[in-house]
């Protein structure tokens, strides 16, 4: 039987108008541009418009990658959300996605890891499509973290911000080498005993309430460079691969100084690291497809690149994806 690889046919994304930047922050708050930028690397972050929620932003993004992939919504059978800020607490936004694009076949539901949304995602969607169980999917990350920052807290409101990013797989069948195209291997790990460094405080069954982002950035700091680090090591073995050999490093976009550092740690050179966070600071579920969209755009991602994507999130979740492009 000839073994199936996902394979990647299109990008998209989307990030609202609206742009808040530090200066703008400042204004508001006991910080500065310098201060920011100097520990995140961040600069500006877009902020979803009044009544515009996380499906109206995965939507956009999932109609820009079918567009690129050149597949009509209806030949979608599986679409995966990743998100921490649904629409509602019930039904998943990935059904209204699913409505929105006019798709009443297959299976749609969100998937929740925070940060490393997107990556589980695609991981999921990725096993789904290699069992022979769908064809083609459409991966989503969005978010609008804006709703559940409290904006008097400087040292997490200034982090976040919100957008979405999309990519449609197909299975393909192929001989398993490691210069085809498509997913090659992926890894996910989590550990509960963490989850009160970086959580929301609320919930409808807690609290009744959305509640707010906290994080104790310190140890979420220390954690990430060791647990990303391993986990790419893990996702490469096996493969006969290694880290000089990937093309591009797509990361998940929480801090500039996590990003160098598991650079450095992995032996990877900076100028392969697709780095956004300047832009769009940390947009959660939605960070790596947003990067990604911005390698494709501006032509540095080229077929038959290998593209390592890894992030670390809330719970503790972390994950990697290794792909050819």
């Amino acid at each position: 039987m000839i073994p199936l690889r996902s394979v990647l046919l299109g990008c998209g994304s989307y990030l609202p108008a609206k742009i808040v930047t530090n200066a703008d922050l400042s204004e508001q708050l006991d910080t500065s541009d310098e201060w920011i930028t100097e520990r995140t690397g961040i600069r500006q972050r877009h902020i979803a418009a009044e009544g515009e929620v996380t499906s109206d932003i995965g939507l956009a993004a999932a109609r820009v990658a079918l567009e690129r992939a050149g597949i009509d919504a209806s030949d979608i059978d599986l679409i995966i959300l990743a998100t921490s800020t649904p629409d509602n607490t019930f039904p998943a936004s990935a059904v209204t996605i699913q409505a929105e694009l006019g798709i009443t076949g297959g299976a749609a539901f969100d998937i929740q890891a925070v940060c490393s949304g997107f990556v589980f995602a695609l991981a999921t969607a990725d096993n789904f499509l290699k069992a022979g169980q769908y064809k083609r999917a459409l991966v989503i990350g969005a978010e609008t973290f804006s709703r559940i920052l409290d904006w008097e807290d400087r040292s997490t409101c200034v982090l976040f911000g919100d957008g979405g990013g999309a990519v449609v797989l197909e299975a393909h069948k192929i001989n398993g080498a490691a210069d085809q195209p498509g997913i090659i291997a992926s890894k996910l790990r989590s550990d509960g005993r963490y989850k009160d460094k970086l959580f929301v405080d609320g919930g409808p069954s807690s609290t009744g309430t959305v509640g707010h982002l906290r994080m104790n950035g310190r140890e979420v700091f220390r954690h990430a460079v060791t647990n990303i680090s391993d986990i790419i090591q893990e996702t490469l073995e096996g493969t006969g691969l290694t880290a000089s050999d990937i093309d591009w490093f797509v990361p998940h976009q929480a801090n500039k100084r996590i990003l160098d550092g598991t650079a450095r740690k992995i032996g990877l050179a900076p100028e392969k690291i697709v780095i956004t966070v300047g832009d769009h600071a940390n947009t959660s579920a939605a960070s790596i497809p947003l990067a990604l969209d911005t390698a494709y755009g501006d032509g540095r991602l080229q077929k038959g690149d290998l593209v390592l994507m890894e992030a670390m999130g809330g719970g503790f979740t972390w994950g990697a994806v290794l792909v050819r492009w």
